[in-house]
């Protein structure tokens, strides 16, 4: 299955008239990407509502044409001065958008800069999320793309489960997920695979080392693949050997939370009203200040997108969305317990996608 971004360039045009621009460069990566199919590292869309055009240089003129058929090829090289105003200049705009997100202060000036010198008065105008506002329901497709995706991290790590063993070190496990990942069809990783032992599983994002893992400790693994651009992200806490009391009471209670936020969210729920499930129960086991993140976020082209579900997030959440579900608790000195799964919404209620095993309780 690959990405088909059929309509959705029509969809584009339609909130830049309701944003009063007229054209947009889009330039993030994944929005490219979800908005024309084409996967290269490097170019630009100009999309007006009537042109449909992909900048890149000569590195991509072959595969745009197979990735992005419905888009005009227009061939850059050299500085923005010389091809900016080229690929503008004679679409009659005033007002052109751009993802003020992605583009940085410098390059904005570039652009301004290089339509002041070819005398155009164009006004270059910011805009935040058009093409996220898109992305964040997924269409059936995608939903597909990110369940295949799912199911390579899913056998990744029931394999390493399986697998581990006290005394080999984080890097090794890291590196043994991420092969077994590659060797079974993950187009990539879309981020470096964690792998954190003992007191360093306090540490959400710690990077894998050379520390080796001993028994009756807590192992964090949070992993994910990749298929047809789409990503997975799922995380496990293991225990090598017999667990402790302590351990089995700081697991329980991370588990239980995951669970009611999966039992109790539903279509309509704020990013708010969704943490707060998880949030409240961890918060009545004393553990309130050692939740230090939000309970999930969108995943699909990024790993993380759109919507958020944590305190104070408005987001509102709708059938179709794609998020985790990844409630944790992490002590200082002894270490972690995180437990994620990737979720859907549909028929108004959570669809739980990931199928890894979790410790029986």
């Amino acid at each position: 299955m690959g990405l088909n971004s059929s309509g959705r360039t029509e969809t584009l045009r339609q909130l830049m008239a309701d944003k009063g621009v007229e054209g947009m460069l889009i330039s993030q990566p994944e929005n490219r990407l979800y908005v024309s199919g084409f996967s290269g590292s490097a170019g630009y869309l100009f999309v007006t509502h009537t042109l449909a055009v992909l900048a890149t240089d000569f590195r991509y003129v072959e595969q745009s044409k197979l990735q992005a058929p419905g888009y005009e090829l227009f061939q850059i090289s050299g500085k923005v001065e010389e091809w900016f105003p080229k690929l503008v200049g004679e679409a009659g705009l005033t007002r052109f958008g751009f993802e003020s997100e992605n583009v940085s202060v410098a390059f904005a000036r570039q652009l301004n800069d290089a339509l002041a010198k070819a005398g155009l008065k164009i006004e270059l105008v910011p805009v935040e999320g058009l093409v996220e506002a898109i992305r964040v329901v997924k269409e059936p497709e995608e939903i597909g793309l990110i369940s295949e995706a799912v199911r390579i991290s899913d056998q990744a790590m029931t394999h390493m489960i399986a697998f581990i063993e006290a005394g080999m070190t984080e890097k090794r496990v890291a590196w043994e997920i991420e092969k077994y990942m590659r060797e079974h069809d993950s187009q990539s990783v879309p981020f470096e695979v964690l792998v954190q032992s003992g007191p360093n599983s306090a540490l959400p994002h710690a990077q894998p080392s050379e520390r080796r893992i001993g028994t009756g400790e807590p192992v964090v693994m949070d992993i994910g693949a990749k298929a047809g651009w789409y990503a997975s992200d799922l995380t496990r806490t293991i225990c090598v050997g017999k667990p402790d009391a302590k351990f089995k009471k700081i697991y329980d209670t991370v588990l239980g939370a995951q669970l009611a936020a999966i039992a109790l969210i539903k279509e309509g729920m704020t990013g708010d009203q969704a943490d707060s499930f998880a949030r409240t129960i961890i918060k009545e086991a004393r553990h309130g200040d050692a939740f230090g993140h939000s309970l999930g976020h969108g995943v699909g082209l990024a790993v993380h997108e759109a919507p958020r579900l944590g305190p104070n997030s408005a987001d509102v959440l709708r059938n179709g969305m794609v998020f985790s579900v990844e409630p944790g608790i992490y002590l200082p000195g002894w270490g972690g317990v995180r437990i994620e799964d990737l979720a859907t919404l549909e028929n108004g209620k959570i669809k739980v996608l990931s199928a890894a095993p979790k410790i029986d309780r």
